[in-house]
């Protein structure tokens, strides 16, 4: 399982024209379903999300996680982080979890980021989306559960 958290003042996502999804400070969650993701892998994820240090504390310095500002995350699945570049010029897809599995370990992160108290917004799986951040810092962050980078 791979995520690239992008730490955000805002972000919203739209489809169809209608606004699905919106936080305001917090992460913007990009989230990719790899075939023989595990529930050790959905862990390392979630809790990585919610613990990662990245926020500002009084002193300006990145020292918080998202719990202790009150972000939120706009959660947005993406099968392409699962493409593989190495060979050719057109990415691989077969390292990408297919549908139906992609989506129920979407929903078990949802519903796991909430257990943890965390405001959830989420894009619609597979849908077109178009997702609008405005980037805090730029802060972005890789994570891989099988820790390939």
């Amino acid at each position: 399982m791979r995520a690239v958290l992008q730490r955000v003042r805002s972000a919203s996502v739209t489809v169809d024209g209608e606004v699905v999804g919106e936080i305001g400070v917090g992460f913007l969650v990009l989230l990719g379903i790899e075939v023989g993701d595990s529930d050790a892998d959905l862990a390392y994820i979630v809790d990585k999300t919610a613990a990662v240090r990245v926020f500002a504390d009084g002193e300006g310095r990145m020292n918080v996680d998202i719990t202790q500002v009150g972000g939120g995350l706009l959660v947005v699945s993406q099968f392409t982080l699962a493409g593989d570049c190495r060979k050719g010029r057109r990415p691989s897809w077969d390292g990408a979890a297919r549908p139906d599995e992609a989506r129920a370990w979407y929903e078990r992160a949802l519903s796991a980021w909430r257990a943890l108290g965390l405001p959830v917004e989420a894009g619609i799986f597979q849908a077109d989306m178009q997702v609008a951040l405005v980037n805090d810092g730029p802060v972005t962050l890789l994570l891989d559960s099988r820790k390939q980078f």
